[in-house]
């Protein structure tokens, strides 16, 4: 293990008590720093959907691509949008809707049957936002799907030594933040083998507050 929950609720209570307060709920996010991989490589990337037990304070927004029986199931389940295959050519069209929905939702899912569409038309916009749809068989129920997602963050790398991530919110208790921290922090350790050598440091922050080291 990278580093001990205790210590991680630690630095969390820390940055919280060192942030002047808002008037609006600010997000604790999480700084990984790396050493010693060549990121120019897509294999030493990391690029993950991490699922995390205690959410972010409020649920992320989900989008899904579906028909018939896909798109009653994604309605009843609360989807923030549902789109039929006749929007994937609307927002063809359009692409400055197709950016804000882009920008707006967390996650897309889609049936698997509409995925090469999706990429042909929308994946521009979609791939370098880390968006692309996570496919779901035709016809299957995205529920559980959808109320995973509800709860995940996405960390991409990319060619660089440092991502961020949300792990919670101001009003979280600090022990259930650190609990989705370690999500993310497992995500490296089963990346690289030596994640103690690679990981350089671990800082932690509100929004707008100071950063906090963890190790």
């Amino acid at each position: 293990m990278l580093v001990e929950k205790e210590k991680l609720a630690e630095a969390i209570k820390e940055a919280i008590e060192k942030a002047k307060p808002r008037k609006f709920v600010e997000t604790v996010e999480m700084a990984v720093n790396l050493r010693g991989v060549d990121m120019r490589k897509p294999e030493n990337r990391i690029d993950a959907v991490v699922y995390l037990p205690h959410g972010l304070g409020k649920p992320r927004k989900v989008g899904v691509f579906g028909r018939g029986e896909v798109a009653v199931k994604a309605k009843e389940a609360g989807a923030d949008v549902v789109l039929s295959p006749e929007d994937i050519d609307e927002l063809a069209k359009n692409k400055r809707e197709a950016k804000k929905l882009a920008n707006r939702i967390d996650f897309f899912i889609a049936e698997a049957p509409l995925m090469p569409e999706i990429g042909k038309k929308l994946g521009p916009i979609l791939g370098p936002r880390g968006k692309i749809p996570q496919p779901i068989p035709p016809a299957a129920d995205p529920t559980p799907m959808i109320n995973r997602l509800r709860k995940s963050v996405r960390i991409r790398t990319r060619d660089r030594v440092t991502f961020h991530a949300p792990i919670g919110s101001r009003n979280m208790e600090p022990e259930k933040i650190a609990e989705n921290a370690l999500e993310i922090l497992k995500v490296v350790e089963n990346k690289y083998e030596n994640a103690s050598q690679v990981v350089k440091s671990v800082y932690v922050k509100t929004t707008m507050g100071p950063a906090v080291r963890v190790i």
